[in-house]
């Protein structure tokens, strides 16, 4: 069996850790209801052993109405019936901690469900009432109120819809996401209070860090002025307020060893890395890598863009080619344009998923080669492209709210296979699982892949074992052509990745470690191909 890099008690085993993320409600479903649970995930316990994963981190398994996958939560101390108790997560946490997995867990701080007990009490108070202090209730403009109070945007991409819904009572309130999704109002003393309790809740039962959702959104201007005419500072994202909400965070997560990992889409690195200082976050998301293109000179400058925004702050870096929200790898790199970006995001984009496959490969030895943590979404090791979903199946509001425009991010949420002669490929045995799962699904099960030499679950096995002999030094960029990216680690490992059309030299080395397809008959390096050697 495969084993974590890092024993359970190891310090900052954050810093280099392959972390993978568990979208519960797709992973596996053991009551056999159609929808993934915690019975589910504790099942496959062993393959994520045996996958040599160093911690995992969930989508919000809270109380919600699914309203949007999860993240509309309705009590942050409950498991949402459908996954499970919160017994069950317990259990959880402690029998990944005996296989050496740590537990992360998703916190959304920026707003609530419409069924939060708060908001509800908010609604029947009326207005000017404390119970609506906790969140962003305005009068509207306009003679009669009519009109929204500002002209904010939805933060869903594609979509123009308002970001205010208005109440019977003629109040209007605060949604950036959907009108399902009221924002908290984090100027007010109860709601850092609340969250910081939650904080503690779930340290107290074992987990071992907490992504923060849209970490960059929690603190609002408020006089909520127009966008338009008050552009900078920005009225609602990366305002000064969030460091002292993040310091005080810092203070809870340090009393038990805790680690944070924020979502911060920011353009501005020194903006960036300022919630990266010593007494703020451990880590946030790099999307800049995530979103580039399949280019040799995007990549190098991403790569050099993130690792110099982290270096001030001493921060390590992190790295990640999909997740629940972005377009499947092996897809988008088959595509003619290989970035990622959600305003471009559109039905029927042809894709050739041999070519998107093979790159795919060599970008999971890239990501794995680099200095920092790297994050793999389920399913990503299985190879597994972005599903079609027939419309009247799909469930996500980016699809909904965009009047059909935006295809949605269900595709990169369709259950997993695990056994290609079970049912619905082993996702579970009674239902029809919640999305449906493309006719070819089987092809990529699981029980197919951990005997082929050649698949695509073997080299994500053997590069994550062979990953701690790349040591956790710096990146030296090796010479060559510009087509070639090849760098070495302080350990004495080299990763050579090939765009060009012509096969590639190696650079000298006394070993191939590992390499993402066979090399050519002269021994060189084939197009869209990755090597790890060792000098």
């Amino acid at each position: 069996m495969g084993q974590p890099t890092h024993a359970p008690g190891s310090h900052d085993w954050w810093r280099d850790a392959v972390i993978y993320q568990v979208y519960v409600r797709s992973f596996a479903d053991g009551d056999g209801d159609g929808t993934g649970d915690l019975a589910g995930v504790r099942a496959r316990l062993p393959y994520l052993a045996e996958l040599g994963v160093d911690a995992l981190w969930f989508n919000p398994w809270y109380r919600s109405p699914m309203k949007d996958g999860g993240y509309d939560v309705a009590d942050y101390r409950a498991i949402d019936p459908a996954f499970g108790t919160l017994a069950e997560a317990e259990k959880l946490i402690a029998e990944a901690r005996g296989l050496g997995i740590r537990t992360i867990i998703d916190i959304v701080p920026n707003h609530v469900s419409d069924q939060h007990p708060w908001f509800r009490a908010a609604l029947a108070a009326g207005p000017g009432s404390p119970e609506r202090d906790l969140f962003h209730f305005r009068p509207g403009r306009g003679p009669h109120g009519e009109l929204p109070p500002n002209d904010w945007p939805s933060q869903f991409a594609g979509t123009t819809e308002p970001v205010w819904t208005r109440l019977p009572d003629g109040e209007w309130y605060l949604h950036l996401f959907t009108p399902e999704q009221p924002d908290l109002n984090w100027a007010h003393p109860a709601v850092r209070q609340e969250h910081e309790d939650i904080l503690r809740f779930w340290f107290e039962r074992g987990v071992a860090g907490v992504r923060i959702d849209s970490a960059a959104l929690l603190a609002k201007d408020p006089d909520l002025p127009d966008l338009a005419a008050h552009p900078e500072p920005h009225p609602f994202v990366d305002r000064d307020e969030l460091h002292d909400i993040y310091r005080s965070w810092r203070a809870v997560a340090d009393a038990y060893d805790g680690v944070f990992v924020g979502e911060v889409w920011l353009p501005d690195a020194e903006r960036f890395a300022r919630y990266l200082r010593p007494d703020e976050l451990h880590t946030a998301f790099n999307f800049s890598f995530l979103s580039c293109p399949w280019d040799p000179a995007r990549l190098r400058a991403a790569i050099d863009t993130t690792l110099a925004e982290h270096a001030p702050v001493g921060a390590p870096a992190t790295w990640v080619l999909c997740n629940h929200d972005v377009t499947r790898t092996v897809t988008r790199y088959g595509r003619e344009d290989t970035a990622f970006d959600f305003t471009t995001k559109a039905f029927g984009t042809p894709t050739d998923p041999t070519l998107g496959t093979r790159r795919a490969r060599a970008a999971a030895l890239l990501s794995l080669a680099l200095p920092g943590s790297v994050y793999v979404y389920q399913g990503e090791e299985l190879g597994l492209p972005e599903a079609e979903i027939p419309a009247d199946r799909i469930q996500d509001p980016m699809y909904h709210r965009s009047h059909g425009a935006d295809p949605g991010r269900d595709g990169c949420r369709v259950p997993l296979p695990w056994a290609a002669g079970m049912p619905y490929a082993g996702f579970g045995s009674a239902c029809e699982p919640w999305l449906p799962q493309p006719a070819d699904w089987p092809s990529y099960a699981a029980d197919r892949q951990e005997h082929d030499p050649d698949s695509m679950l073997t080299l994500y096995r053997r590069a994550i074992a062979l990953r701690p002999r790349l040591g956790t030094g710096p990146l030296t960029w090796l010479p060559g052509p510009g087509d070639v990216l090849a760098f070495s680690r302080a350990g004495g490992a080299i990763c050579v990745v090939n765009f060009s059309a012509t096969p590639a030299d190696l650079p000298a080395h006394s070993e191939l470690l590992l390499s993402s397809g066979p090399l050519d008959e002269t021994g060189r390096l084939p197009q869209d191909t990755a090597a790890w050697l060792h000098a």
